[in-house]
């Protein structure tokens, strides 16, 4: 409700538009448009194989034990809560990058992208692409988008 309301100077219902220049350069222009791709891509890959990384050392092993059996890693004196404080701290920085790169390529943000729907959207691409690993969400989320496009085109109504 905070992000809605035109006293904050969030924009309100509009949200923040006018995104045509990123660095001085015209985001509109095809060069633009095709570079925000080919980094967008970059930082993908770049973040998969970092987290590829990160999850094939010991704290990587920390949170899968977490996630099968908090209780018995707590059992063992390990302090959970640090592991989860800063996989929860990673996500939200790797969301906030995406944002960034979001951001420009549409060229408009408003309060109606924290609807909850998004986040159910999230995890039907992770159920698609498989839970546990993480080319399945890259996957599924290709996948959800390549049918959800389809569809709007094929049949609107």
């Amino acid at each position: 409700v905070l992000f809605f309301r035109n006293e904050t100077g969030f924009g309100g219902n509009n949200g923040f538009t006018g995104f045509k220049t990123l660095l001085g350069f015209d985001i509109t222009s095809a060069p633009m448009r095709a570079t925000l791709c080919f980094v967008t891509a970059l930082v993908l890959m770049l973040c998969f194989i970092g987290l590829r990384q990160l999850m094939n050392r010991p704290y990587g092993r920390v949170l899968g034990a977490i996630r099968d059996s908090e209780n018995r890693l707590q059992y063992l004196g390990y302090r959970t809560l640090w592991y989860k404080l800063s996989a929860w701290v990673l996500s939200a920085v790797i969301a906030g990058i995406a944002g960034a790169l979001y951001v420009p390529q549409v060229g408009i943000i408003n309060p109606s992208e924290m609807n909850p729907v998004n986040s159910i959207e999230m995890a039907v691409w992770v159920a698609a692409g498989g839970r546990g690993t993480l080319i399945g969400p890259i996957l599924g989320a290709g996948l959800i988008n390549a049918v959800k496009t389809y569809f709007t085109v094929a049949a609107p109504e």
